[in-house]
């Protein structure tokens, strides 16, 4: 059997994907019924390669080993030097003799490419300047448990165009949901992206606006990001400035319907991209959707290292 890798959203076909989320709720229900899950994973060893540092990817991908039965190792920055100290394909083929799977957070997206094409066991984006896969995932996960469904859906990115709306654009064309996003001029979802998401989605139905009121009209979930990522502090004085007509706060809420609910991907710069009022209130999912980092976590080790 070919292994398997989950770099990003584009290169994973929708029946897949499909059958990963269908095992995160089913792990999920087992474990809150049960306190506990099949030791599918027993004696497998999961590397956790970690160039930027991470809450929630840490503990979902830890706990998620645990939870099946096996094990997971922290690697910090310091200790490989990605690329530097060690080249990427050495670490490739070092672990693959040690460990059973590979999940690695870094800066540049090439890394995972080069980490997967060397190695010979699966290899996990827990996040990239590219995109963000498992975050987008867990995000579908938590929008199907509140609405029962996906398709015909439409989520509103409010923000900069960046690594998660990638990820989401790609994650809602595949499930048959609509996509709108709204950024400053600048700061859109890069061409590429798009007309390739147009060109293999067949009647997909996406919006790229500036207003962000005109994009969480008909929405059903509002979405937001930080406004200055891990890498970008040296713009952060211009980007808070442009981006101050984009938070979500009770005004943009109430343009939208009365059913829509927001998210957010965590860490949350309060009373920047989102005011206390909707992080807190009762139309957020942010911290379901940060629970839901864990199970599907769960499902994809699962698939990926016991062939569930």
């Amino acid at each position: 059997m070919s292994k398997l890798d989950f770099i990003s959203l584009a290169e994973t076909p929708h029946e897949v994907l499909h059958h990963y989320l269908d095992i995160a709720h089913r792990l999920k229900q087992q474990h809150l019924a049960t306190g506990r899950n099949d030791p599918l994973l027993a004696g497998k060893m999961l590397a956790m390669i970690f160039e930027k540092p991470s809450l929630r990817t840490r503990v979902s991908f830890e706990t998620a080993m645990v939870h099946l039965g096996g094990s997971a190792i922290y690697i910090s920055p310091n200790e490989i030097g990605l690329g530097t100290r060690e080249s990427v394909p050495d670490v490739a083929r070092v672990l693959s003799g040690m460990v059973d799977g590979i999940m690695a957070r870094v800066f540049e997206h090439q890394k995972l490419i080069d980490l997967a094409a060397h190695a010979s066991i699966p290899v996990i984006n827990g996040l990239s300047d590219y995109s963000h896969p498992c975050q987008a995932m867990a995000d579908l996960m938590t929008i199907e448990e509140h609405f029962g469904k996906l398709k015909g859906l439409t989520l509103a990115y409010i923000g900069d165009g960046n690594n998660v709306a990638r990820s989401l654009v790609v994650a809602c064309a595949k499930f048959g949901m609509n996509f709108r996003i709204a950024t400053p001029p600048g700061y859109e979802l890069d061409d590429e992206s798009v007309q390739h998401i147009m060109a293999t989605t067949q009647g997909f139905d996406f919006v790229s606006a500036h207003d962000p009121h005109e994009a969480v009209r008909d929405a059903d979930v509002l979405y937001t990001d930080t406004w200055v990522s891990m890498g970008q502090e040296a713009e952060k004085a211009q980007r808070l400035a442009v981006f101050k007509p984009y938070q979500i706060n009770d005004e943009l809420l109430a343009a939208a319907p009365a059913q829509a609910m927001v998210l957010h991907c965590l860490p949350a710069y309060r009373g920047l991209e989102i005011t206390d009022a909707v992080i807190d209130g009762p139309r957020s999912l942010v911290f379901a959707e940060a629970h839901n980092r864990l199970h599907f976590q769960k499902a994809l080790l699962a698939a990926m290292l016991a062939h569930l």
